[in-house]
């Protein structure tokens, strides 16, 4: 089906695959977000130290960066169906096997495997389903859609646990119960509206520019791995997806601290203030997609503008850390910026970067390219930036030297950025360079 603005697909299927993606980033962000509430009571409950409990989900991200790079194999052969259908079990076990534990054995065997394995299907999935749908000027509004199931999860979620454990620590287990059963219940909706890559239809991604009348269509070139890691644009997409993500972390895990100790404000002051992070990020992920889509038209220049917004969200990220710096106890107001600056910087970075890498390699390899780029970075990334924001608080005495160091990180990943080339050569018979995009607005 070929519509009147010469872009070809089917429009509905299209949002089909939208209303997955947002259906699988909350569910993965829910697992996130929610361990922060329910690892106090645990440890509480069970004995634990808080260490423990935290080595937990440590393994189950390591399981998770092993299994995205199996997700992206899948993706690119069969599409997100099976993807969601494995990821709807697992995460939900995750949550419900762990409700069920008695030992601290147990309970790693529970929710590291499980959780590792159900959230490891969910990221690269999301973000390259999107990705292979849409390209262009279309990408990043939809992606931002998607991703806006992110600070939903982060706000619903938390605020929805929290209260049964305010009442009672031991009702960790029926929230955790609660929370598996609506795994299993969004993830099995998402792999119902899952749809395969565009091409299994005899369709075109959204965006993508149609062939000169007459002429055939050029095929993407089929990148395998061992080609494409021996590249710069691949490594350059994930240094630079790596630094920020170390700052990224080193700040989500060590703000409200730094909010309470080093500023002392109250809890209850600090966790209000942490929330409008999500509640900035509902609006700015798909408002900062349209901006980058709007970019790639001006730019007539896909890989350009990519690239652009790569350089500009870890520079709103390094601007929030120097803010950070100068808050007082009573600087609401100020921490309210931030708090949005830090909104804008995560609604660019995680599908800004997919972004440029798909603009780079094409679609057709890319769940499998990706893959691997998040098994690197996700296996390195959390737990240094977590482990850097409390170690250099312990041996300093206050939180400034790991706000510098997220600092350094953030406009390191901008440095970065800004390097990144805008053309690779492809390792095919005819040495064919794939140069500037094209003009995308047609």
């Amino acid at each position: 089906m070929r519509r009147r603005d010469g872009l070809y697909g089917c429009e509905k299927t299209s949002y089909f695959v939208v209303v997955a993606a947002w259906l699988a980033v909350f569910c993965l962000f829910g697992y996130r977000s929610t361990f922060a509430i329910l690892a106090g009571p645990m440890s509480q409950t069970m004995g634990w130290t808080g260490a423990q409990v935290s080595l937990g989900y440590s393994l189950m991200m390591s399981i998770y960066a092993i299994t995205a790079f199996f997700s992206g194999m899948i993706l690119d052969k069969w599409g997100t169906k099976p993807v969601y259908t494995i990821a709807a079990v697992f995460c939900m076990l995750g949550f419900y096997l762990t409700a069920k534990v008695e030992s601290l054995y147990s309970y790693y065997a529970a929710y590291a495997i499980f959780a590792g394995i159900g959230t490891g299907m969910l990221w690269v999935s999301s973000t390259i389903s999107i990705r292979k749908w849409f390209v262009g000027k279309y990408y990043a509004k939809m992606w931002g859609i998607a991703f806006a199931g992110a600070p939903m999860a982060q706000i619903v979620l938390s605020l929805g646990v929290k209260p049964m454990l305010v009442e009672n620590a031991g009702q960790w287990r029926d929230a955790m119960t609660i929370l598996g059963w609506i795994s299993l219940v969004a993830l099995l909706l998402a792999a119902l509206l899952a749809k395969k890559n565009p091409e299994q239809y005899g369709l075109h991604a959204f965006g993508e520019v149609p062939p000169a009348k007459g002429t055939a269509a050029q095929q993407e070139y089929p990148w395998k791995i061992g080609e494409a890691f021996s590249t710069f644009p691949i490594w350059g997409s994930i240094l630079a997806f790596l630094t920020s993500m170390v700052a990224e972390f080193l700040i989500w895990t060590q703000v409200v601290t730094y909010w309470t100790k080093d500023l002392k404000m109250t809890l209850d002051n600090a966790t209000n203030l942490y929330i409008i992070i999500g509640i900035a990020g509902i609006f700015t992920m798909p408002l900062l997609g349209i901006v980058s889509d709007k970019l790639v038209v001006a730019m007539k220049n896909e890989i350009k503008a990519r690239k652009t917004m790569l350089i500009f969200g870890p520079a709103v990220g390094a601007v929030a850390c120097l803010l950070l710096m100068t808050m007082g106890p009573q600087s609401t107001t100020l921490g309210a910026l931030i708090c949005v600056l830090f909104a804008v910087y995560w609604a660019i970075e995680p599908g800004g970067v997919v972004g440029y890498a798909g603009a780079i390699y094409g679609r057709v390899s890319l769940g499998k390219l990706w893959g691997l780029a998040t098994l690197i970075v996700m296996g390195i990334g959390p737990a240094l930036g977590s482990f850097m924001g409390g170690y250099l608080a312990d041996t300093t005495g206050n939180f400034i030297a790991s706000i510098k160091f997220a600092l350094c990180s953030f406009v390191l990943s901008a440095i970065i950025a800004f390097i990144l080339p805008l053309k690779i050569k492809v390792p095919d018979q005819q040495g064919v360079v794939l140069e500037e995009n094209e003009d995308y607005t047609e």
